[in-house]
């Protein structure tokens, strides 16, 4: 079994450019009460970003999850951690090199009830 904490470790070392680019918009928003924590060890998972006190994990995409594998883990762990009350916003990769901010202000909205995704 991989220990999640020392892998959590070395991938926040090693964010992606477009975690990056998230995680410099994402960061900002703590004064406003929303803290994200990034490449967090949760239930034997590592997660792009979650805010645990709302409830939101932030998944950044890459290609690999629309093939069958990346789906099959992917509606696995969102069922895990649906029965455990969370919701999930996923991102593609292109979406936030597209338009980083308009990534951050969707994750905004469903932060404050809405579902961009719907």
């Amino acid at each position: 079994m991989v220990d999640s904490i020392a892998f959590a470790r070395s991938l926040r070392k090693r964010m992606t450019p477009e975690e990056v680019k998230l995680w410099v918009r994402l960061r900002t928003w703590r004064s406003t009460g929303y803290h994200f924590s990034r490449q967090a060890p949760v239930d034997g998972y590592v997660l792009d970003f979650v805010c645990k006190t709302h409830k939101l994990i932030v998944e950044v995409d890459g290609g690999q999850h629309g093939e069958d594998r990346g789906l099959a883990h992917d509606l696995k762990r969102d069922a895990h951690f649906r029965s455990k009350g969370y919701r999930i916003a996923r991102v593609w990769n292109a979406d936030v090199n597209r338009d980083p901010d308009a990534a951050a202000d969707t994750i905004w909205a469903f932060l404050h009830g809405e579902n961009p995704f719907a």
